[in-house]
């Protein structure tokens, strides 16, 4: 293994896990990328370095300067992260619901956490973390609801990661969608460099993607309230809207027959990839991606077995 001088060059190159233990048709292969194996635990590690490095080259945050953003938890530790390596502050506006762990981790690595109501959801951050840019000098939101460089980052680093270790035999790619930069970014990566290959999005109910009113869920990470404009839907080959019930199910699965301790969110994207593995063609390849580990989410009952 190489050894490195900086935990950020840890970024990327995840392992890529083939899951033999749930049930396919005869020929199908189903992978799991493993993004938890970052360095910052989740794949918003990736953008949180694509955020701040890019708002420093193109003069939007200088040295010293205050990073705000709304965030469920994950992108504020990939971006507090990258902040250590560049010198700036972070303040993370968090809705209250999220979990305790993601919001102590972020502390951790040196963030301030302003916490607005559930009931809010993350439109009500959003807000909250503008008002706040305007009121601290030197400040910077960079929206990762609207900035090009959330999918622009999975285009760039995920995308290829998967081509390569797969030698370009993907037929179905599945993954959630919180912001919709993972999806959007390594969708249109495939659809550009492979033929024929099915783009599924993975949401849970409550979420609108596939036309339903926003509404609470327990599944993390993935869930949108609004389509945010990056996103093309011309990439949804296929949708999937998953109940709780099922995400948990196979979380807990997961760990029992893969030794996987993943959030809600790689069980949903599980879910939706074994409905997928049912309607391919013989001897397809699926891919996934877990996005993060269930230890961020104890709090929340993960395994509980109700």
């Amino acid at each position: 293994m190489k050894v490195v001088k900086s935990v950020h060059e840890l970024i990327g190159s995840t392992p890529l896990l083939e899951i033999t233990t749930f049930p396919l048709p005869k020929g199908t292969r189903l992978f799991a990328k493993l993004e938890f194996c970052n360095p910052g635990g989740s794949v918003k590690d990736r953008l949180g370095m694509e955020l701040l490095e890019s708002a420093l080259n193109e003069g939007k945050l200088e040295k010293g300067g205050t990073v705000i953003e709304p965030t469920a938890g994950n992108t504020g530790i990939g971006l507090a992260l990258a902040a250590i390596k560049y010198g700036v502050n972070v303040i993370f506006v968090v809705p209250e619901k999220f979990s305790i762990e993601k919001q102590t981790l972020m502390k951790a690595l040196g963030a301030k956490i302003v916490n607005t109501p559930t009931e809010d959801g993350m439109t009500g951050a959003i807000k909250k973390a503008n008002e706040l840019s305007k009121e601290i000098p030197n400040s910077f939101v960079p929206s990762q609801f609207s900035n090009e460089a959330n999918p622009r980052t999975y285009y760039k680093t995920l995308g290829p990661e998967l081509v390569d270790q797969l030698d370009g035999k993907i037929d179905v790619f599945v993954a959630g969608a919180g912001s919709g930069g993972t999806f959007t970014g390594t969708a249109q990566y495939l659809k550009d460099k492979l033929q024929n290959v099915k783009t599924v999005i993975v949401e849970p109910e409550g979420s609108i993607i596939n036309g339903g009113k926003p509404g609470s869920h327990d599944t993390e990470g993935i869930g949108m309230e609004f389509i945010p404009a990056f996103v093309d839907t011309n990439l949804f080959d296929a949708i999937h809207t998953v109940l709780d019930s099922d995400a948990f199910r196979l979380v807990k699965e997961l760990a029992t027959k893969e030794g996987l301790l993943v959030g809600s969110s790689s069980g949903a994207a599980l879910y939706a990839s074994l409905l997928e593995a049912k309607k391919a063609k013989p001897g397809s390849t699926i891919v996934t991606i877990f996005p993060d580990s269930s230890e961020r989410y104890l709090s929340k009952n993960i395994y509980s077995e109700g």
